[in-house]
């Protein structure tokens, strides 16, 4: 009797297993590079209309309080890509060429860090990453030693989006690819799309993990002259390419969801939809408003970033979530829905956000969240919001009445300022020493820009008098 029962109960257990397997969620992560907060239609542009973003939130939840845990590009993939706040292992810089003193051989993500690429490899998904990667070029850091099978991209900070050169160096150096030739470029944004599409195709019959890194609208300012075409009225031809760029780019995270469609994979598909950090006004001409501030710096417009998170099968469609998220909380997220377990030795600084979102979990995701970048810190506890830097007394912001940190209300609440300053402080001295920096002269720089002024409203749209 009981070898009866052990063998039912194997065979359930089997049963369960297989059915999870099969049950188990695509999930796809899109990154956007430098896209500015106001420059989707979903948050108002009327210069630009961007239908398959937009869908993503029809589909799926919009988080209007979703932050990056970083204000530029590779500390901030540091962060989403691990769960963990990158500060807490020392990745408080930009990743560029090694300073004296520091060692080279600690240019990138640190081994002792799991990606989230690894966790979804273990539980059996086939794991990609196209386009950027950013977080270190030795080949003990490679996209394919950090739980990517497959990897078409190239491991630097950006590229050229027309020519890639056999020799090539910087924004011109080759694609790297592990399981074909990799083309010609056409324009880098269309052959991304091409090569998500692709994998998508390829792995439709098996749990997969798709990180569609795209550089749009990063610099250099390049765009098709049919796309350009289409905003010609826009007198700016920074802003005229840029808007180009973005229009680009909303094309092909359409062509992704339209594949997931075509292959009846959308609706239990996971797709999440962030930039890296906020626009950097002052180099591709994107725009943050309402929020003040860009890429570099701590202020609302660096790091407060379009946020969607699109589960049709799982989670309510067309929500607007008001809670304050982190795109630490990705990782955390894609691995409770891949059958994982979150365990201590995890060590996230986000939450799986299915039971926030579907409102299971009642609670707050987050009571608090801070911010360390090189120069400066920040942190935002409920609506308020101070930022420090080296050359001048805190600053103190109310959110709920002053989105656009216009108003420093730091001496009006004395008391307040000094505690949230107090605590800033105290998880400051607990972090590491930074394993690499940055030059030096980027600390002038960050310096400036929260200096100078920003545009607080959406621009206007030349066709409409």
């Amino acid at each position: 009797m009981k070898k009866v029962i052990y063998i039912l109960t194997v065979l359930c257990w089997t049963v369960f297993n297989v059915n999870a397997q099969e049950a188990r969620p695509n999930i796809v992560l899109i990154v956007a590079d430098d896209l500015g907060f106001a420059d989707i239609s979903l948050h108002g542009s009327k210069q630009i209309n961007t239908p398959n973003i937009d869908q993503l939130a029809f589909d799926g939840v919009l988080c209007t309080e979703g932050y990056t845990s970083a204000p530029v590009c590779s500390p901030s993939r540091a962060g989403f890509i691990t769960g963990r706040h990158q500060v807490k292992f020392g990745y408080d810089n930009n990743l560029g060429g090694n300073q004296p003193g520091f060692d080279p051989e600690y240019l990138g993500l640190p081994l002792s860090e799991k990606t989230i690429a690894t966790r979804l490899k273990d539980l059996g998904y086939k794991t990609a990453l196209i386009g950027k990667w950013h977080l270190g070029s030795l080949p003990k850091y490679h996209p394919t030693k950090r739980g990517f099978e497959e990897f078409w991209g190239y491991t630097s900070g950006g590229h050229d989006y027309f020519i890639a050169k056999e020799n090539g160096k910087g924004y011109k150096a080759p694609i790297e690819c592990n399981y074909k030739t990799p083309q010609k470029l056409s324009y880098i944004t269309d052959d991304k799309g091409d090569e998500c599409v692709d994998f998508i195709k390829r792995h439709k019959n098996e749990p997969f993990f798709l990180y569609a890194s795209f550089n749009a609208p990063h610099t250099p300012l390049q765009a098709t002259e049919a796309d350009l075409k289409l905003f010609s009225h826009i007198e700016d031809k920074e802003r005229r390419t840029y808007l180009a760029m973005v229009h680009r780019l909303d094309i092909n995270i359409g062509r992704i969801t339209e594949t997931l469609k075509k292959e009846g994979l959308y609706d239990d598909t996971i797709i999440m939809f962030i930039s890296d950090n906020g626009g950097p006004v002052n180099h591709n001409a994107s725009v943050n408003a309402p929020y003040n501030g860009q890429k570099g710096i701590l202020f609302e417009g660096g790091i407060h970033v379009p946020y969607i998170v699109s589960w049709p099968k799982v989670l309510p469609k067309g929500k607007k979530y008001t809670q304050t998220v982190s795109a630490l909380d990705f990782a955390p997220t894609m691995l409770v829905a891949a059958g994982g377990e979150i365990t201590e030795d995890c060590q996230f600084d986000g939450v799986n956000l299915v039971p926030y979102f579907t409102g299971i979990n009642k609670k707050l995701p987050h009571e608090e969240l801070m911010w360390k970048f090189t120069i400066s810190a920040a942190y935002r506890k409920g609506k308020w919001k101070l930022v420090r830097l080296p050359d001048r007394m805190p600053a103190l912001y109310d959110l709920s009445k002053d989105v656009s940190e216009q108003h420093n209300v730091s001496l009006k609440y004395q008391k307040k300022t000094e505690e949230m300053l107090k605590e800033l402080g105290q998880w400051d001295v607990t972090l590491p020493h930074p394993v690499f920096l940055e030059g030096a002269v980027w600390k002038k720089r960050q310096l400036d820009l929260y200096d100078a002024k920003y545009q607080l409203e959406q621009p206007k749209n030349p066709k409409v008098k």
